[in-house]
């Protein structure tokens, strides 16, 4: 509504003054031809004088309202320009798309980028490697349009679009741990590993969703060093400073001559999710998500 007129009486006043027959103007607009006389009435009421003149014979416009329509049409038309560019923009697809991921690019997600640009002539993915430590920040920030991160997520402004990759999780641990030699441990037998953790900045439900404080019967699991990065974490681990759990692809593409991993019995699945924050969410956003979710099992 602009200055208490409607939006509807001002399309109904122009359609009418280029058709002048109320009949015509109802099935352009897809209303009855009484809801024109309405529109138009409340119109008029509105401006405080007669913009139509109508008789049984004909429809015309008054002087005020021939006026009215040549300053009204130039304006209407630009607004509806400016309307109908905003919506052709929200729409376009092609141009960069910056992905972050925590970890690894591993080939699944891959395959969605290279998914998405066959898709979408025009369209690139730029990925960039996020800090295991903030998996929300450069998201938050604007420095990445959607990122990769490891659930759960509880962030405000921030969406959680299509979830993948579930996997059991594995103990990574230095071959000289006692339990480097065992098929497959307890989630109760972490009371025995001090478990390495990312650091600040990531939210706590989110550090300990990753490196619990007590075995899901309750007891204290050991807390380990804070790390920045995933790498850090791996060199700690072969240090024998620590465990951590992770994805078992995750655990298998840094697996190493001193570092072992060993599947893990009674603990949840993990899981990734693509992410993006709500006031920055866009048709490439929304694009890359729909590919991700149909290709990434």
């Amino acid at each position: 509504m602009v200055a208490g007129l409607e939006i509807r009486e001002l399309e109904c006043f122009l359609v009418l003054a280029d058709e002048l027959h109320f009949g015509r103007t109802g099935e352009r607009l897809y209303v009855s031809q009484s809801r024109v006389s309405q529109l138009i009435g409340s119109l008029e009421r509105r401006v405080g004088a007669r913009l139509v003149s109508r008789t049984s014979r004909s429809v015309r416009l008054t002087p005020l309202g021939q006026r009215f329509r040549a300053s009204l049409r130039p304006a209407y038309d630009a607004m509806r320009a400016a309307v109908d560019e905003t919506r052709d923009a929200a729409r376009t697809v092609p141009g960069p798309l910056r992905v972050g991921f925590q970890g690894t690019a591993d080939d699944r997600l891959l395959a969605a980028v290279t998914a998405f640009q066959d898709r979408h002539a025009g369209s690139s993915v730029e990925i960039t490697e996020i800090p295991l430590s903030d998996p929300f920040g450069p998201v938050h920030r604007g420095e990445v349009d959607a990122a990769v991160v490891l659930l759960p997520v509880e962030e405000e402004g921030i969406v959680l679009g299509p979830v993948f990759s579930r996997h059991p999780q594995h103990l990574a641990i230095s071959i000289r741990h006692p339990l480097a030699g065992c098929a497959e441990v307890s989630a109760e037998d972490l009371v025995d590993v001090p478990l390495i953790s990312a650091a600040e900045p990531a939210g706590e439900y989110w550090r300990r969703a990753h490196a619990p404080a007590t075995t899901p019967g309750g007891q204290p699991i050991p807390r380990g060093p804070a790390v920045s990065t995933l790498q850090e974490g791996v060199w700690l681990i072969a240090a024998n400073r620590g465990g951590m759990l992770l994805c078992a692809p995750t655990a298998a593409y840094h697996r190493r001559r001193d570092v072992v991993d060993v599947p893990v019995a009674g603990l949840p699945e993990t899981a990734l999710g693509l992410v993006w924050h709500h006031d920055h969410e866009n048709a490439r956003i929304r694009a890359f998500a729909e590919v991700v979710a149909e290709t990434v099992p």
